[in-house]
């Protein structure tokens, strides 16, 4: 036993789960919700006088007007709103929810670990496409959609962490994703980097990737497996094993697995290909190339 059980005093608790609740019931309503994130973190960061001095038409600053305007996602753009394959539909929907995650990230009470915790779960409900039960998410993650991610029950994932669904990412039941980890499922070519390539990755039950490593486009962490800190993942990872370095390979299996385990030999392959995911831009696409290099070899 590694936790304590901790809850907020009475009175806090139950302000938390009003809240809440409140948030939730919104955005599972037919409202707006472009208004319903604008509303919540107007709230979130104490506002509400301002902003509705500014709506009223009273003067402002430049500098406060952008800061009142900024509430609202519709005024807000994200990386992954230039990427040229992504469903719009879904996307117009996720936007929103992650400006709320994020922006939430920001406020001081994202630092009240058991509200923090409650609230983002709540969210995730909204975001991602699944996400199963008594999940815990720490501060500052990030997704590309969100709507293609799946996680199953009793995930933690810790500070810092950025899980790219451009493809597809799948996270298993009881997974732990430590600080600093990148989870990727979008990979460019080595010489035309603006031609992407979508993969299906997976971190499959019980797996643990530890503090910063990263698992590239297409790979699956097997069952009950471990990445070692700052690996890099380039191939899959057998369950059970181990697997530590840049790239990483397996170094041992956990102990009291080796009957139910692959060789420590086994592992490493590249198999991303047969996960890849294949998308078509429309025949009118106006495609922008921000690079602008020439691709040509010399001779």
């Amino acid at each position: 036993m590694t936790k304590r059980h901790v809850s907020l005093p009475a009175g806090a608790n139950a302000g938390v789960g009003e809240f809440i609740d409140y948030v939730d019931e919104r955005l599972s309503s037919e409202e707006d919700l472009c208004r319903v994130v604008q509303d919540v973190l107007v709230d979130l960061f104490g506002d509400r006088e301002a902003y509705e001095r500014w709506t009223g038409g009273a003067s402002v600053s430049p500098a406060e007007r952008v800061r009142l305007q900024g509430y609202d996602p519709c005024n807000a753009t994200l990386e992954s709103e230039y990427y040229a394959e992504k469903d719009e539909k879904r996307f117009k929907q996720s936007k929103y929810l992650q400006w709320l995650w994020r922006q939430f990230d920001a406020t001081p009470m994202a630092d009240n670990v058991e509200f923090a915790l409650r609230f983002r779960r709540m969210l995730a409900d909204h975001l991602f496409e699944e996400c199963g039960d008594d999940c815990r998410f720490f501060k500052r993650i990030t997704f590309t959609y969100g709507h293609n991610l799946s996680v199953g029950d009793n995930v933690v994932v810790h500070d810092d962490v950025h899980l790219d669904d451009r493809g597809r990412l799948t996270v298993g039941d009881r997974v732990s994703i430590s600080d600093g980890v990148h989870v990727y499922s979008h990979d460019h070519d080595i010489v035309d980097q603006t031609e992407v390539r979508n993969y299906h990755t997976m971190v499959n039950d019980d797996a643990r990737v530890t503090y910063d490593a990263m698992v590239s486009a297409g790979r699956k962490v097997g069952e009950n497996a471990v990445v070692g800190a700052r690996a890099v993942v380039q191939g899959d990872v057998p369950a059970h094993h181990v697997a530590v370095g840049m790239p990483a390979k397996s170094v041992r299996v956990k102990p009291g697995w080796e009957d139910a385990a692959a060789p420590l030999d086994a592992g490493g392959e590249n198999r991303r290909e047969d996960r890849r995911i294949e998308y078509d831009l429309p025949d009118d696409f106006d495609a922008f190339d921000e690079f602008e290099r020439d691709r040509t070899p010399p001779n």
